[in-house]
């Protein structure tokens, strides 16, 4: 068995203590593959050309924070569409019910979102692709597992995880396509020895690969960082920026 990279997601997570950014989501609702999806827009990309396959934390796409950096994305001429792989129940809704089981929430959703986040996947490329889209990934926390999934393949240009969870060694040897970190200096899912040893990976097969590493924020920085706080609002922005930047990249090689 792989040795475990990225832990499952803990109380930094899970707990309602994480802070709610302010603002007004520009997307909307619609139904891909039989699950709701958080689509957002570029104003100037209509034809669909460059499509970011977004994959949320626990709190899932339609919690206020991951609405706002999928509408950033959107705004740099992305066309931005984010799965709900937990169907209506995310940690903030489930967290409120009586026989709530924290490591059984995760496992169950885990296992679903294996078997449905490659589903939607194809449905978003038959539906919204057409021969000249690009595609570019990204995910956060939870939604990391389903990133190297995709680059492990050839759909994607390139991806990008911050603060990831649910990883392990295969994860990093299977990687075929650009892969983008955003990491921080405290993450007690992927502490630096782990981190450290991804990268020993990364340079043994190959790959293409760009570590970014902020000190003074912990797990959870660029999405749900206190925005009140210089070093963590210029960390979270400067996270989703090196994320564009990375794609823009890619994207822009035929």
């Amino acid at each position: 068995m792989a040795k475990v990279l990225a832990s499952p997601p803990g109380d930094a997570c899970c707990n309602p203590t994480n802070f709610e950014h302010t603002g007004t989501p520009q997307g909307s609702t619609i139904t891909v593959a039989g699950l709701q999806t958080y689509i957002s827009r570029p104003s100037n990309n209509a034809s669909n050309d460059k499509i970011v396959l977004f994959f949320p934390d626990v709190h899932g796409p339609f919690h206020i924070n991951n609405q706002l950096i999928a509408d950033y994305f959107a705004s740099n001429g992305y066309l931005v569409i984010a799965l709900d792989y937990f169907e209506g129940n995310p940690i903030q809704i489930a967290r409120e019910q009586p026989t709530f089981d924290r490591d059984a929430w995760l496992s169950t959703n885990l296992a679903r979102a294996k078997v449905t986040a490659p589903k939607w996947t194809s449905a978003v490329i038959k539906e919204y692709g057409n021969e000249k889209t690009k595609y570019c990934t990204v995910g956060y926390c939870f939604g990391a597992p389903f990133v190297l999934d995709v680059c492990a393949s050839d759909i994607v240009k390139a991806g990008a995880i911050a603060h990831p969870a649910f990883l392990d060694e295969d994860h990093f040897r299977k990687l075929k396509k650009p892969l983008f970190l955003s990491c921080a200096e405290v993450d007690h899912t992927f502490p630096a020895k782990s981190r450290h040893t991804s990268e020993d990976i990364l340079v043994e097969i190959q790959a293409q690969y760009h570590y970014q590493l902020f000190s003074g924020v912990e797990h959870g920085f660029a999405l749900r960082g206190n925005m009140e706080n210089e070093n963590e609002r210029w960390a979270k922005e400067q996270s989703a920026k090196g994320i564009v930047s990375w794609w823009n990249r890619f994207v822009s090689i035929d």
